[in-house]
């Protein structure tokens, strides 16, 4: 029998369709303020632009507003802080995303630091990052937290549950692993280089493909009864995991593409959302 699909796209839908909504109230208590996300794209990788060019019509679909800042290649640490100190000084912007990877020369930490903790809504600083694996109030990296918003809403058990995470990056695997854990589950964190990395896979209950090569996690590590989330998107409309090999295997699965990408842009909205409303509290 097969796994059960994991559709984030179906979800992500849902999620805009609520947000329309928080959109048209926002707009009603602050007239002529949209939500507004600013997005920051360095250099010419099409990759990067094709991510960027899907968050902004995401935000068109929902009613908030978009402002892109295309920066060329040759931008410099200091030149870009600048941007990113003008944006966080603008009370009409609500949420900053500066695209990942920037160019090698740039010193892409300290710029994602620079970021205000109020509009971090990727949560890519070093302070919402700590606040959140504390279990305080933050913004939580939009990947790993769209994956935990896809298995809450598929009721799928985390407390006492074996956690396997593929991927140690400061966007998604070690947040992963620190929200999973958060949520009880028990998480191993392996990589590239982990040695035995089959056994350990094999004893999962729960894996979670981030580490940014295709199909490296093969099908036959994988238990049969697992959850499978795979993070990664690659050429040819694969991902991290092997999951041809698995899909009538498995308890549930995340499909590529549909699963994990649809809700990483809809999680991120969803903070906007959140970082905007916030401003009317004050």
């Amino acid at each position: 029998m097969a796994g059960m699909v994991l559709d984030g796209k179906a979800l992500a839908r849902d999620l805009e369709a609520t947000l329309q909504e928080r959109v048209q109230r926002f707009v009603e208590r602050s007239p002529g303020v949209p939500p507004t996300l600013a997005t920051i794209l360095v250099g010419d990788d099409p990759a990067s632009a094709t991510y960027v060019r899907m968050k902004r019509n995401a935000c068109r679909r929902v009613g908030m507003e978009s402002l892109s800042l295309a920066l060329p290649a040759a931008t410099t640490t200091a030149e870009l802080l600048a941007h990113i100190a003008d944006l966080n000084r603008r009370p009409s912007v609500h949420g900053i995303l500066l695209q990942h990877p920037v160019p090698n020369h740039i010193d892409e930490r300290v710029c994602f630091d620079a970021i205000h903790p109020a509009k971090d809504v990727d949560g890519v600083t070093c302070h919402g990052f700590g606040r959140m694996v504390m279990g305080a109030e933050a913004y939580g990296a939009a990947t790993p937290a769209g994956i935990m918003r896809l298995l809450a809403h598929y009721q799928v058990p985390l407390a006492g549950q074996h956690a396997v995470v593929v991927g140690r990056s400061p966007i998604l695997g070690k947040p992963m692993a620190m929200m999973l854990l958060n949520a009880h589950a028990t998480v191993t964190i392996c990589h590239s280089r982990t040695r035995d990395l089959p056994a350990l896979v094999q004893r999962a209950d729960l894996v979670v493909g981030a580490v940014g090569r295709p199909e490296f996690i093969q099908g036959a590590w994988i238990a049969a009864g697992a959850v499978v989330i795979d993070a990664g998107y690659h050429p040819g409309g694969v991902g991290d995991v092997e999951l041809r090999a698995v899909v009538d295997t498995c308890a549930a699965y995340t499909p590529v593409p549909g699963g994990v990408g649809p809700m990483t842009i809809a999680t991120l909205l969803a903070h906007t959302m959140q970082a905007a409303e916030a401003t009317l509290a004050v």
